[in-house]
């Protein structure tokens, strides 16, 4: 691991705030320079929030099963994806390999950071090319120097835009070959019924998995996300990160909506009856070329004419997302599962533009 770490970061002194040596409840709080005043009426506003998320990483591991001492909370996992570039790789030497197409935010990260990309292509039909990946990892390992290797890869499971989840299978010989870090995204997990990589962190200190609650959850505008992985990594990510990264307000809502399991899990089963619903519907109509399999709660559908209907759709004021750019994704929207309302009002508007 200190062979991969950029080496500021390895020797690196990270900020210290008196929250992090101290434990429960004071009486008196002196030490952060807040101020003592509540000018809005929302308790502890004035206070600095926790700054490792204790509460959230407690219920985290009481409700999904993360271990608290491998996890890292941040402001969404855009944060974290940020944070893993900055901890492992140099600017203008290391190189990251992604599988496109795939989540656009790796490739963004890679730009800010000064890191070079690598691309290894899925399938057309959106597997990931074991034999591609293999004699990648094989051809980088033989012509590496210390001024220059790749560092990271991305897996995106269930993946954006596609919606398919990838075996663990494949995940495992992934990790397995490659002795950089493997990340894997889980943002989606919970629409899927993939075992979760996480069951694969006790034997790859190199693996890295990514949890979200924005999706499943509902708490895309709380910016909760998660990092799990070995004690050694998440201990250089608390070392690094900002301070006070996730804000009092998010915590306490993740708390709230952790406490809600059972209606979690009862809103995940309406998405995946809807999930089915509309997939039999949309494959009914002539605009419709194709929907593909979805362990997400999204489907990548693909039509007679994408731009056409995206604009036509918008004209009838529902946005879904053109993904016609992305490598094997020609003519292809990636629409998401809304309530039976609105799927209903979609399905409605496609079946004009048939009629049209």
């Amino acid at each position: 691991m200190r062979e991969l770490l950029r080496e500021n970061i390895a020797t690196l002194r990270p900020y210290s705030c008196a929250r992090n040596d101290f434990t429960g409840e004071a009486e008196v709080y002196l030490d952060a320079n807040e101020n003592w005043q509540d000018f809005v009426g929302r308790e502890d506003a004035n206070r600095y929030p926790d700054p490792m998320a204790v509460h959230v990483r407690k219920a985290l591991e009481d409700v999904l099963g993360l271990p608290f001492d491998h996890t890292v909370i941040g402001n969404g996992s855009d944060e974290l994806i940020d944070n893993l570039f900055r901890c492992f790789c140099r600017p203008q030497k290391d190189t990251v390999l992604l599988m496109p197409p795939t989540y656009g935010a790796y490739r963004v990260f890679a730009d800010i950071n000064d890191v070079r990309v690598e691309n290894v292509p899925l399938t057309p039909d959106f597997q990931i090319d074991m034999p591609a990946i293999t004699s990648y990892l094989a051809e980088e390992k033989g012509r590496r120097t210390q001024e220059s290797r790749l560092k990271m890869l991305f897996i995106c499971s269930p993946n954006n835009p596609s919606g398919n989840a990838f075996p663990l299978d494949e995940v495992r010989t992934i990790c397995s070959l490659f002795d950089g870090i493997v990340v894997v995204d889980e943002a989606y997990f919970d629409f899927s019924t993939q075992e979760s990589a996480v069951s694969l962190l006790d034997e790859y200190e190199n693996l890295v998995v990514l949890r979200t609650l924005s999706k499943c959850w509902a708490l895309a505008s709380a910016r909760v996300g998660v990092a799990i992985a070995s004690k050694e990594i998440i201990a250089v990510i608390r070392s690094m990160k900002y301070p006070y990264n996730v804000g009092g307000p998010s915590q306490a809502i993740a708390l709230k909506a952790l406490e809600q399991a059972d209606q979690v899990q009862k809103g995940l089963a309406m998405i995946k009856r809807e999930r089915e619903r509309l997939s039999v519907e949309l494959a009914k109509l002539s605009c419709v070329v194709q929907v593909f399999k979805s362990d997400a709660n999204f489907f990548l559908v693909r039509m007679t004419d994408a731009a056409g209907i995206y604009h036509y759709l918008l004209g009838k004021g529902i946005i879904v997302r053109n993904r016609s750019k992305e490598m094997h994704c020609e003519n292809c929207l990636r629409i998401t599962i809304g309530s039976e309302h609105e799927n209903d009002v979609l399905l409605a508007a496609l079946k004009e533009y048939d009629h049209a």
